[in-house]
């Protein structure tokens, strides 16, 4: 993702500046080669970086900031609300790394609260692209999009889903299978790089006669209230998974919705079950470990259509 993103920046307005914390010149090479007066090295200073790309944004510039993990969200969030939030300014706040990429690297280089405190921020969007031609997508969005946005990738290597989108739109969700069958068993939901999970989920459920419908919500702020109404009136049951925690992140953004709409449709949130990580791994690893591979979410799935849970 993170590859697919910088390429797309280079193509993007030439009013766009980049500043990273130290990190990423490999990957960014492609950028500072191709706009070298765009590009900004801010050092290890996170929270200084954050004050930079406001200044620039009231410039009428529009500003990335990029760094793995929680660097760029969690080490300047003062600096990201009383800064870019507070004055509506046209910064673009990128973390590579979201959930478990940085497995190995333990709980510091975790980011498993970014979703749930950025979108609690007043005037900023949360885009959290689930494959390679989402983040593509997402990416041109946010550069024509106002304001203070968060873009939430993975690292690299995910899986691609989608051949082509047709018209992305922030706040909007993307279908990615139609129920097949007759009977409206459950309705997947799934925000980020996990999508690939949730597509795997969702062919092991179809194999065994259980009509699914499934989507993808790249963006988490603002959500595509639309689609979640209309599936909690038709499906008995709505799945959310999310490689975050479950408290105040994207099922939770789901529940407030179905909190204050009439449905059939009981929700089911898979996540970190508001813990930290107390395991070093791989992201597959991590994934299983914390019930979010495809044997673990397919196991609960399974238990909850027979009533067991």
């Amino acid at each position: 993702m993170r590859d697919t993103f910088v390429k797309t920046l280079v193509k993007e307005n030439k009013n766009i500046e980049l500043i990273t914390g130290d990190l990423g010149f490999g990957v960014l090479k492609p950028f500072w080669e191709q706009c070298p007066n765009q590009f900004t090295n801010a050092g290890i200073a996170e929270q200084n970086m954050t004050g930079v790309a406001t200044g620039m944004a009231l410039e009428e510039k529009i500003v990335f900031t990029y760094s793995i993990g929680n660097f760029p969200t969690l080490r300047c969030l003062e600096q990201i609300r009383n800064d870019c939030a507070y004055h509506n300014a046209n910064v673009k706040i990128v973390c590579v790394g979201g959930g478990f990429v940085y497995g190995s690297l333990g709980m510091s280089h975790h980011a498993t609260e970014d979703i749930a405190i950025l979108r609690a921020l007043p005037n900023v969007t949360v885009v959290c692209p689930g494959d390679l031609i989402e983040a593509m997508e997402a990416t041109k969005a946010i550069v024509n999009y106002p304001g203070t946005c968060y873009l939430r990738l993975g690292r690299g290597g995910e899986k691609r889903i989608h051949e082509k989108i047709e018209k992305f739109e922030i706040g909007k969700a993307i279908l990615i299978q139609e129920n097949k069958l007759k009977n409206k068993e459950i309705a997947i939901f799934s925000t980020g790089a996990i999508l690939d999970v949730a597509c795997e989920v969702r062919e092991e459920l179809e194999k065994q006669g259980i009509g699914v419908t499934q989507y993808s919500f790249p963006t988490v702020k603002p959500l595509d209230t639309e689609v979640i109404r209309k599936c909690m009136k038709e499906y008995k049951n709505i799945v959310t998974i999310e490689e975050h925690n479950i408290i105040g992140g994207f099922g939770s953004a789901i529940a407030e919705v179905m909190a204050e709409n009439e449905g059939i449709a009981k929700l089911t949130r898979f996540g970190l079950n508001d813990s930290y990580t107390k395991v070093v791994g791989s992201q597959n690893y991590l994934r299983d470990e914390y019930g979010l591979s495809k044997e673990k979410i397919l196991d609960k799935i399974e238990k909850l259509i027979k009533g067991i849970i």
